[in-house]
């Protein structure tokens, strides 16, 4: 799995949620997680989470670091079980840093009754894709959020923590396929 950290402002839409993005724009080909700041606002139309276009629920966050994943290994239900272990792992790493109370509910995480991520996985005609983003300042979020901002922490070195923690499982994923022959 190649990982990137673009180090340059790129807003999230939704647009990037696509077959070979990472591939489009940063030259990546394969499975890939990239890594990047920038406003994030997600319109509805734009929106593939259809409970949440019920709802009427927009996504917007002043700043977010967004993690997409992309992977042609997986079909959609292992990539919602790799998207919950994403979640898991950016909690834990939070948890290290010392943040209180994080604390996980399904896809997203929530410090206190604040949240802190969107996250969705989806599949496209040729991959499975993921978005994991975080709010880094979340001024005029449409819910009760909060922002990595707010406990000053190095959000770059966060990200890179993340990106490397996130490979190492998908590799250990695919490892534990690997070794093991067909059973009778």
């Amino acid at each position: 799995m190649e990982i990137l950290l673009h180090n340059e402002k790129l807003k999230y839409d939704g647009s990037q949620l696509a077959s070979h993005f990472a591939f489009r724009k940063f030259g990546l080909l394969g499975d890939s997680v990239v890594a990047f700041f920038g406003p994030c606002e997600v319109k509805i139309e734009a929106m593939v989470d259809i409970e949440d276009v019920r709802r009427d629920a927009p996504i917007y966050s002043h700043e977010m670091l967004s993690f997409i994943v992309e992977s042609f290994a997986f079909d959609l239900k292992a990539a919602a079980a790799f998207q919950h272990l994403m979640v898991s792992i950016a909690a834990e790493r939070l948890a290290e840093l010392k943040v209180a109370h994080i604390r996980r509910r399904g896809d997203d995480l929530f410090v206190e009754d604040r949240k802190l991520s969107v996250s969705i996985a989806a599949a496209s005609p040729v991959s499975t894709l993921i978005h994991l983003g975080l709010n880094v300042d979340a001024s005029g979020a449409p819910v009760p959020a909060i922002g990595l901002a707010e406990f000053g922490i190095d959000v770059g070195a966060y990200a890179s923590n993340c990106l490397n923690a996130f490979r190492e499982e998908y590799q250990s994923l695919l490892k534990a396929t690997w070794k093991v022959r067909p059973v009778e």
